[in-house]
């Protein structure tokens, strides 16, 4: 048996889509974004108390990126190999989706989870937007003539779309026209689809946009 372990929302949100492109038979256990991520019982399986947890396999994967990595050379799909010719860019746009990540999560700090509202910093939900856009822009760059990162869908556009997720309740995807159409791509895809929060669940983000704070 495949177990994810998973926040709506958040990062794991690459694992869930992955597991889901892919037809596989899995678990999933769904956890809110609060100290239960902390109960021993979860921290036996990730040491940090965090998600993902993916156990497959008799290990357990707790980064996004080497979810994917792992699911696409076990299943043969949606990858790259040593060898291919595209395997190192297979590899720097995968993980490009953490360049555009570590923005999003100083920005769900501010403005959703953590910080009180009087700790919040308007100079970060001013800065980090525009460090965003700059993503975007590279991002924008990568797909001149190409529907996909690497011209077919693989594992890259599932950790990259997913990031842009994140990332668009802070920083707008419109002035980016190649960046939209991908995204709205991605967005059409069944597997896409079943990995955001079904009705009832908890979600991370309660509103579709954050405006920078005033100060």
């Amino acid at each position: 048996m495949i177990t994810l372990h998973h926040v709506p929302e958040s990062r794991s949100m690459r694992a869930l889509w992955m597991l889901h492109e892919l037809g596989l038979d899995f678990e999933v256990k769904t956890y809110p974004f609060d100290k239960s991520l902390r109960d021993p019982a979860y921290l036996a399986v990730h040491p940090a108390g965090r998600v993902p947890a993916l156990e497959i396999d008799g290990i357990v994967l707790f980064e996004s990126g080497a979810a994917i990595e792992y699911l696409a050379a076990r299943e043969r799909r949606l990858g790259r190999v040593w060898g291919d010719k595209e395997f190192s860019e297979w590899l720097n746009w995968l993980h490009f989706a953490e360049t555009i990540s570590q923005h999003s999560a100083a920005l769900t700090q501010q403005h959703v989870v953590i910080y009180p509202a009087e700790k919040r910093s308007a100079l970060v939900t001013r800065l980090e937007p525009m460090r965003l856009v700059k993503t975007f822009a590279a991002l924008e760059k990568r797909l001149q003539g190409r529907d996909y990162l690497l011209g077919d869908f693989s594992g890259a556009d599932v950790a990259v779309g997913q990031a842009l997720y994140m990332a668009k309740h802070f920083a707008p995807l419109e002035p980016f026209a190649l960046l939209t159409g991908y995204f709205a791509r991605l967005n059409a895809r069944a597997a896409f689809q079943k990995s955001l929060p079904a009705d009832g669940e908890s979600r991370l983000y309660d509103a579709g946009f954050y405006e920078a704070l005033d100060g």
